[in-house]
């Protein structure tokens, strides 16, 4: 066992303060990661605010984590010390169940291990990446190509494979047209994957005050939905919409955006129920569907796409401050941020 400092939230709402966890040794397969960079994800918020429920207190958040390894166990095969690596949502699955054997952990039948705010199957509670130093599995562990700055790479493990994800599921590419809902965390990675892709890509945004960013970061166009006749112009032209946003949508307006056999994606999930009539679904065979993450593999492949595209997040650093940690949250909330927080976790004291 050893102890690194952390930022943590000691219970539900509460501010952030510095504190420490213990880390279990280094096991055989195990590796030790300096931990460079910590996204802000708004999950972390739901989570620290307990307002998804079940959450463990004190919690250490964060599961968009870039940095290096520091130490392997002498079973590793696949990092060596100082190799760049990334921890993303979940830190352990069950391996047998017929998910984790194709590939995809993210969905294991009988329930990944988060990388905080969880237990792992032994029952010993998870911590973050708000911290110095976090021991992973090889296998769950990522490697971050040369050619994405770490900073810029931690809300990869999050944001960017979020929705590279139903991306590259659905298609995503020359001769299609992809619609991004919402131009913030997500969104704007969806942008800039969709348009590495090949793909035609559209910004739905509620208005057109970020319709520069969008532009710079590859869409071909940006529409307001505020705007009545943005539906009416826009009826029956996607292959796909990957809806990033939070919030209860008129989904009905939505899918009449789709052509025949379009999808309609959700990886932004609200707190309210959406709903909508089958017949905007039967009309022109669409579908309706979501999304969460991915799996170990495609996680990498995500990684090395981003490297070889040059894709990283737009961000804004942060100091391992309790007191910044908190305005950060509530910037989060209020939606001002251009278009990821994250914090510099190697300069935490302790």
């Amino acid at each position: 066992m050893s102890t690194t400092a952390t930022l943590s939230v000691p219970t539900p709402s509460a501010a952030f303060e510095t504190s420490t966890v213990e880390r279990r040794a280094v096991g055989e397969h195990d590796v030790l990661i300096d931990i460079a960079y910590s996204g802000i994800c708004h999950s972390d918020i739901h989570q620290a605010r307990n307002e998804w429920a079940e959450g463990i207190f004190p919690m250490v958040p964060g599961h968009e984590i870039a940095g290096t390894v520091a130490e392997v166990g002498p079973g590793v095969t696949k990092y060596a010390v100082g190799d760049r690596v990334g921890v993303g949502c979940f830190v352990d699955s069950c391996r047998e169940c017929e998910n984790c054997r194709a590939g995809e952990e993210q969905y294991c039948l009988k329930g990944e291990v988060p990388t905080y705010n969880g237990k792992d199957y032994d029952g010993v509670e998870t911590y973050g990446g708000y911290s110095k130093q976090i021991v992973v599995h090889e296998d769950y562990t990522l490697g971050i190509p040369e050619g994405i700055e770490l900073d810029v790479a931690a809300p990869l493990l999050c944001a960017g494979i979020t929705t590279y994800s139903p991306l590259h599921h659905w298609g995503a590419g020359p001769g299609k047209k992809v619609a991004i809902v919402g131009m913030g965390g997500l969104g704007h990675l969806g942008v800039k994957i969709a348009a590495a892709m090949g793909a035609e890509v559209t910004v739905l945004s509620q208005s057109l005050k970020k319709e520069e960013d969008g532009r710079r970061l590859g869409a071909d166009h940006y529409a307001a939905t505020s705007d009545p006749e943005t539906f009416e112009s826009l009826a029956g032209t996607f292959d796909l919409i990957v809806n990033t946003v939070a919030a209860t949508l008129p989904v009905d307006k939505y899918l009449s955006l789709l052509r025949l056999d379009g999808a309609m994606v959700n990886v932004g999930i609200p707190a309210d129920a959406d709903t909508y009539h089958a017949f905007s679904l039967a009309g022109m065979r669409r579908s309706l569907a979501g999304s969460k993450i991915g799996g170990i593999r495609e996680t990498q492949e995500m990684l090395d796409f981003c490297a070889e595209h040059g894709i990283g997040a737009e961000v804004e650093v942060l100091a391992p401050e309790p007191a910044v940690i908190d305005e950060a949250y509530e910037r989060v909330v209020g939606s001002d941020v251009r278009y990821r927080f994250v914090i510099d976790m190697a300069a935490l004291e302790g």
